[in-house]
């Protein structure tokens, strides 16, 4: 059986310009030798075990105050965003991290250029950021709809290969300064095929106490299926870098993606090293000196 590092590196795209999304099997479920139940129990194992090492570790990370960590999660409709979020964070310190869903842009946020509701919700140094949709949406849906841009007002703008071009280099660019300035990025495109999201959607319409889930243009997005698909992949392809790299999840078993996300997360945050403060000699001494005094009932 694979190790859940190996899981990761095989999700992770490192050479984008051969990238294919058609290579990546959204019903990846782990070795073929191995039975179904045995890498399901794998996978919560490791779900389990990371869970915790992430609380752990973001502890440091929120004490260090030097790195942050900028979380994208980009998906079809019912791929399982939401409760991926809720599991792999399931640990966290709610003080220590932020959670944001983008929906439709606001008057003021059209009246600014189409990054900047997301760049000021970018995460604070010592702080998880989570970004449930984020500014992909603008090379994905608007992309797909591009009469979306009609909204954003921008002057003499031509919608070619060039303006979809010079958007892949605006996110590059902000993505790369982000990094410089300490700010660590994972982006994870949660995988699902066609089939499962229908087997999904038909659940959500079978359970009244998941209907509020359902919008009505959930159909009319299904029937784009492919040109969303060619749209993921080009800025996939165009936008995994070195100090960004794209994570292509399965998304067929939300056990797999879980687990997957959960490992790539840890790893992440292990690699930044952040440590606790250290206490220099004048802190010890005041310690001392509070632990002495409470010991003593002093200050009742």
């Amino acid at each position: 059986m694979m190790t859940p590092n190996e899981i990761v590196a095989m999700c992770r795209i490192d050479d984008p310009r051969s990238f294919r999304l058609k290579d990546h099997d959204p019903a990846w479920a782990g070795d073929d030798d191995v039975p179904k139940s045995d890498r399901k129990q794998f996978a919560k194992d490791v779900l389990s075990q990371d869970v915790s090492e992430l609380a752990e570790a973001q502890e440091k990370l929120y004490a260090s105050n030097t790195w942050s960590l900028l979380i994208l999660f980009q998906a079809m409709d019912a791929a399982g965003k939401d409760s991926t979020i809720e599991h792999v964070m399931s640990g966290v310190n709610p003080q220590g991290c932020q959670v944001f869903s983008f929906k439709q842009p606001s008057v003021e946020e059209l009246d600014h250029n189409y990054l900047w509701r997301y760049t000021r919700a970018t995460p604070e140094r010592g702080r998880i950021g989570i970004f449930n949709r984020s500014y992909y949406e603008e090379v994905l849906v608007v992309r797909v709809h591009p009469d979306l841009l009609q909204a954003e007002r921008i002057p003499d703008a031509k919608i070619n290969d060039d303006f979809w071009n010079d958007r892949f280099e605006d996110i590059n660019a902000l993505e790369r300064h982000l990094s410089r300035n300490g700010t660590r990025i994972l982006k994870f495109f949660l995988n699902v095929s066609k089939k499962e999201q229908r087997k999904r959607f038909l659940k959500r319409l079978e359970d009244p106490a998941k209907h509020w889930k359902f919008s009505a243009g959930d159909l009319p997005e299904r029937a784009r299926w492919d040109d969303y698909m060619k749209a993921y992949e080009e800025a996939i392809r165009a936008t995994s870098t070195k100090w960004a790299p794209w994570h292509v999840v399965p998304a067929d078993h939300k056990w797999v993606t879980r687990a997957i996300v959960a490992r790539t997360i840890v790893q992440a945050v292990e690699a930044l090293k952040a440590q606790y403060p250290k206490v220099d000699s004048e802190q010890r001494e005041a310690i001392e000196r509070a632990k002495k005094q409470l010991e003593a009932g002093d200050d009742d």
